[in-house]
């Protein structure tokens, strides 16, 4: 008999995003739920990263990261933003947002500490503050998503609330944080003496001649933020599983205490590829109208369906209601859909903690024009 307690994570099992895209693969259905583009990133980049390889950058990185690498993030935080982090002892290199997530959670977190989060909300904040014994406070956003209820979030504010996660542009729903916003959670944050996580993978995905706010701009937030970005978004990259995450450095310095027991440091040939590729290229300007491109062509295909989309102002995400098409719980119409239609899309209801009925689901249109034109010829098919 063993001493084992219960899982920290009930009812929690695979994510709805590996199985719907296993079972997309197995139906061969088009592929436009998990979050990944179906198309090469540049090649040069793959090169200059074979090309590091080559030159004998096959052991350990630095912990924080690639000199070459600190130094582009900084450049790039300096003349995007007009903030200065020191690339040495304020900006780290992790794997991935999700683990830059995960360990500043677990560097903030203890047990019985109340932390909010905004829903619909990418599935991994929640467990991960679970697993850190955490209790997650939700603030449901209700469609069409159009603007967040700052009465709300201080309605649910606590004695035990100690932080706040929020993610600009906004997954899945496409939200883009306004000045206004930000001023908001700069004096809750001060009022109630919160940290702030702030998720920014999509940063150059904001569409219609908007641009990205980013809470390092922000001084109410800058001794109490830790502020996560994505190579893998930005560069069509996300297997390389390669973000960074900035910070004050007395703020770093409790960050990279944990991070050095868990992954230590990130994929060395990648960093030093995409230190020399961001260095030549400076390829983020290129994004907005890349993807904004790909996302009205995707609504182009969608307007002679029943479907009525919520229109997305940031990130490669849409969200659409069904249930002109059918009036069934979301899960239900996503496997009949990828059944009947051979198009796989993701039920908004894994965004949530609680059961709705909202009937939305989210489209991916980070795919090539043939995918979604071929997905758009078979959605058109529902009438």
């Amino acid at each position: 008999m063993t001493h084992w307690r219960d899982t920290k994570l009930p009812g929690v099992g695979t994510t709805i995003f590996t199985r719907i895209s296993r079972q997309a693969k197995e139906l061969g259905a088009i592929n436009l739920s998990q979050g990944f583009p179906d198309f090469m990133p540049d090649q040069h980049l793959l090169d200059l990263t074979h090309q590091a390889m080559l030159e004998g950058a096959n052991q350990y990185a630095p912990l924080a990261g690639v000199p070459e690498l600190l130094q582009v993030i900084h450049e790039h935080l300096r003349t995007t933003y007009d903030v200065n982090y020191d690339p040495q002892n304020e900006i780290t290199i992790t794997a991935g947002a999700t683990q830059a997530i995960y360990t500043a959670l677990s560097t903030l977190v203890y047990p019985g500490d109340e932390v909010l989060f905004f829903e619909p909300v990418f599935d991994s904040y929640r467990p991960a503050i679970l697993t850190h014994l955490g209790v997650p406070v939700p603030i449901v956003l209700d469609p069409p998503f159009e603007a967040l209820d700052w009465d709300q979030v201080r309605s649910v504010i606590t004695k035990r609330t100690r932080g706040v996660i929020i993610n600009s542009p906004h997954n899945p729903s496409g939200y883009v944080w306004t000045d206004a916003d930000y001023r908001e959670l700069e004096q809750i944050a001060q009022q109630y003496d919160l940290w702030v996580i702030s998720d920014e993978v999509y940063e150059h995905l904001v569409y219609d001649g908007a641009r990205h706010l980013t809470a390092l701009a922000y001084e109410g937030l800058r001794d109490r933020c830790l502020t996560c970005f994505s190579f893998g978004k930005s560069l069509h990259v996300t297997g390389w599983k390669i973000g960074y995450i900035v910070a004050t450095a007395t703020l770093t310095a409790r960050f990279r205490q944990v991070h050095q027991f868990t992954v230590f440091v990130v994929n060395h040939p990648a960093q030093a590829g995409i230190a020399k590729y961001v260095a030549m290229h400076h390829p983020f300007k290129q994004l907005a109208p890349f993807f904004e491109q790909k996302r009205n062509l995707l609504m182009k295909q969608l307007d002679p369906t029943p479907f009525k989309v919520i229109p997305t102002q940031g990130t490669y995400f849409m969200v659409a209601d069904y249930r002109a098409i059918r009036d069934i719980p979301d899960e239900e119409f996503v496997s009949w859909l990828m059944e009947s239609y051979g198009i796989a899309t993701i039920p908004l209801s894994a965004f949530y903690s609680a059961p709705n009925d909202l009937r939305l689901v989210r489209f991916c249109f980070a795919k090539k024009e043939e995918t979604l034109l071929e997905a758009g010829r078979r959605l058109r098919a529902l009438g």
